[in-house]
């Protein structure tokens, strides 16, 4: 505090003696008249009379000019750097001596967060007893929250990036996700770790936001369970070189949960005794440019791992995805026509017998323009019998919707929903409307 009491003084001096120099400085300027106005003056106050000429004696104002300059002269320049140098230093003194509180801004500035939050909610009518598949579809006649999705991520520094998505539902809070992308590996490589949707495929890596229809695929149920395809585990990505857009995936999770590993352990959880314990997942994923207006995915996944049956028995699941899209670039509307087919097979070893059932879905999407959308979708999955997982779901399946979407901005969405949902001879007929707003970071959907 004396320090600071001592900076206020010597300020008050500095600025005393700058305001004397202001009052000298203009001073001077005021009294040095122009030479060719005095020219004109005297040209002015001569006798129009004719007389002897007589000598105009200037005046002397210019001892005037000195005695005020000498007067008014106020401190040299080095001086007056003399004095800014000691009043840098003392506040520079004050300032390290007082204590500097945490700064919140620029911990907020260091890490800056994208938050968004993503509310799905649906009313729906079912014929009958609803047979869904997915946790986040529509399951009753009535209302259903869907979910409430927090969505946040940001850079961690150059080299690590954090993402995690909490979902709020009617029965509780859970982690959906939650991992950490690596940035800044050599050789075209990625990795991440800790609980993500594995990259199986084309469905099973989104969110219910980025689909197409208001309930998932029944095949993505059946084969993974409600929450699709996920575990705590790790994964590596390699982006080739080829000419086209070629990358490799590998992962291993955990094989438990009875909402995203059915076909795995599923609800038992008899623990990781070896690298056999845990559930592995392969992809290729390509792109290939065909046309200006045209473009195609293709990608091919496997997954491997024990179940739930014992005697070290395991089940795999293998699987192809194709989606074609026209997108004339010279569309003044900015439609789009999508193509997207799944396909999956599934093998399970049981005591004294191995198990074999498919299914699939093919969509086609209509983009009209950036506000209309509409679109059809068949789905099939076969049925087993004596099947220990779905012992009821003896036949085969399928399914037909249809759904018309309006978007009043990029921001929220309204979609009218239909479908036939026949297995064996019975047969459901649903109606659906739901509606989702975002708040919010919004980032880039996948091609």
């Amino acid at each position: 505090m004396f320090n600071m009491f001592r900076s206020l003084c010597r300020l008050r001096v500095a600025v005393c003696i700058a305001a004397l120099n202001l009052v000298g400085f203009p001073a001077i300027a005021q009294d040095a008249p122009d030479e060719d106005a005095v020219e004109t003056a005297a040209e002015v106050e001569a006798p129009a009379v004719e007389s002897p000429p007589v000598e105009v004696q200037p005046i002397e104002e210019e001892p005037k000019r000195e005695t005020t300059t000498q007067q008014a002269e106020g401190p040299s320049p080095d001086e007056l750097a003399l004095i800014e140098a000691s009043l840098a230093a003392d506040a520079e003194e004050v300032v390290q001596s007082e204590p500097q509180a945490p700064s919140v801004i620029g911990a907020v500035d260091s890490m800056t967060l994208d938050i968004a939050l993503i509310l799905d909610v649906a009313a729906a009518w079912f014929s009958d007893e609803p047979r869904q598949t997915g946790a986040h579809d529509p399951s009753r006649t009535g209302f259903t929250l869907q979910q409430l999705e927090m969505s946040i991520g940001s850079n961690i520094d150059p080299y690590f990036r954090i993402d995690t998505n909490l979902v709020f539902a009617e029965f509780g809070v859970e982690v959906e996700e939650a991992y950490v992308t690596t940035l800044a590996l050599p050789g075209n490589l990625q990795a991440r770790a800790g609980q993500f949707l594995t990259k199986f495929g084309r469905q099973n890596p989104t969110h219910p936001h980025a689909w197409k229809f208001l309930d998932q695929p029944l095949v993505m149920g059946k084969f993974f369970g409600g929450e699709n395809s996920r575990g705590l585990g790790a994964e590596v990505s390699w982006l080739s070189p080829l000419p086209w857009f070629a990358e490799l995936i590998a992962s291993t999770n955990m094989a438990n949960g009875e909402c995203c590993a059915r076909s795995f352990f599923g609800g038992d959880d008899p623990g990781v005794n070896g690298l056999e314990d845990l559930l592995y997942t392969t992809a290729l994923k390509q792109f290939f440019d065909l046309h200006q207006d045209w473009g195609l995915l293709w990608g091919l996944s496997a997954q491997f791992g024990p179940n739930s049956t014992g005697f070290e028995n395991r089940s795999e699941i293998y699987g192809t995805d194709l989606t074609l899209r026209y997108r004339p670039v010279d569309s003044v509307d900015r439609s789009a026509l999508t193509l997207q087919i799944e396909a999956m097979l599934r093998r399970r070893q049981i005591p004294r017998d191995v198990l074999q059932d498919f299914g699939g879905y093919a969509q086609l999407i209509w983009q009209v323009n950036p506000r209309w959308e509409t679109g059809a979708r068949y789905e099939f999955v076969s049925g087993l019998e004596d099947d220990p997982i779905d012992p009821e779901w003896f036949d085969d399946r399928q399914r037909v919707s249809t759904q018309l979407t309006f978007y009043p901005s990029h921001f929220s969405r309204l979609r009218l929903q239909g479908a036939w949902d026949q297995a064996g001879t019975d047969s459901t007929f649903a109606i659906m409307l739901g509606l989702e707003v975002l708040a919010g970071a919004h980032g880039a959907h996948e091609y």
